[in-house]
């Protein structure tokens, strides 16, 4: 068995501004994992973020030195549990990985999950802004069943009052990625509980929650900053309610599978997330969404443009990816 690897650097523009508490961008850098192997070829997409210490440079060349073992001893996936450390480099050749297999088998990753999938239901994220903006957009939106508000400012209460004025019938996630205080979190939780908000994902900084323990969580609150892969989950059990699984953070579809069965088992709702990022990273994660309680998968809504197969959107149904793009 001899397998060819190679990583590269693409950029989509996104359509706009993408504001989060953090900063804004006007396109994603992504990196995508080809492996060969007898004229057959996987991909993989993954989105380095900076958040966690990772640089598109650095993930080429984590990639790079993975692709000895890869094609000297036809490393698998689950030798790749091992070989490379989770995160968005082992998320793009893990993704890569099972896209081969299934092409060398023609097997469709589907059926080896065991699973038939069906069309889901994404959020679409509305990007932090002034109060008066955002429920332009939020009106703009407000046909869409779930909507995920970016927050994170001193003055999250008027957003949060403009955004669901404006979109009455949405369901509403508010993500303040970790922008919230100690001093003001429990104030934003009861406007949220007052407002109808549906979820809170991710309110304070990571390594510093652990006031939600002593807090009454009127709103269910959501772990992502805070959790990364399965080791994670069990000291979050008093912290929070849900948690967001993402291919970048897991280090791909094999250990997200394990994190969303053990998310299950120890009775936290599961959101699986994503970055704003092409088609080909969301077609693994749109089969790992099949029976969670949030899926937020909209990042190739947020582009200017997609590649080329596409997956399919209809407003916010997301239909599961055609095997010409991935699995």
């Amino acid at each position: 068995m001899r397998r060819n690897l190679e990583a590269t650097i693409e950029t989509f523009p996104i359509a706009g501004l993408f504001t989060i508490s953090r900063g804004s961008k006007t396109e994603a850098e992504v990196v995508t994992c080809v492996i060969e192997e007898n004229g057959v070829f996987g991909r993989g997409e993954c989105v380095p973020y900076k958040r966690y210490g990772e640089t598109v440079a650095g993930v080429v060349a984590d990639i790079r030195s993975a692709a000895g073992e890869i094609a000297r001893r036809g490393a698998g996936r689950e030798e790749l549990q091992t070989l490379m450390k989770p995160g968005a480099a082992r998320n793009a050749v893990d993704c890569a990985l099972w896209d081969l297999e299934a092409k060398l088998e023609a097997t469709p990753v589907f059926r080896t999950l065991g699973i038939t999938p069906e069309p889901i239901t994404t959020a679409f994220t509305l990007s932090l802004g002034e109060p008066g903006a955002m429920a332009a957009e939020a009106e703009k939106n407000a046909h869409r069943p779930l909507l995920k508000v970016k927050l994170g400012t001193a003055d999250d209460e008027s957003r949060m009052r403009a955004v669901t004025s404006a979109a009455p019938r949405s369901r509403i996630i508010v993500d303040a990625n970790e922008g919230w205080t100690e001093e003001n979190i429990e104030d934003h939780l009861r406007i949220a509980r007052e407002v109808g908000i549906a979820l809170i994902e991710q309110p304070l900084p990571a390594g510093r929650d652990g006031m939600l323990t002593r807090i009454d969580r009127l709103v269910p609150v959501c772990a992502d900053e805070s959790v990364h892969a399965t080791d994670d989950l069990g000291a979050l059990r008093n912290r929070y309610d849900a948690v967001n699984i993402k291919l970048d953070k897991t280090g791909g579809l094999t250990e997200a599978l394990r994190m969303k069965a053990e998310a299950k088992r120890l009775g936290f709702q599961v959101m699986v997330g994503c970055m704003v990022g092409t088609s080909l990273a969301m077609a693994p994660a749109a089969l790992l969404a099949q029976d969670v309680e949030y899926a937020d998968l909209d990042g190739p809504l947020l582009l200017a443009r997609d590649r080329e197969p596409a997956l399919r959107y209809e407003g916010s149904t997301l239909f599961p990816p055609p095997s010409e793009l991935w699995g």
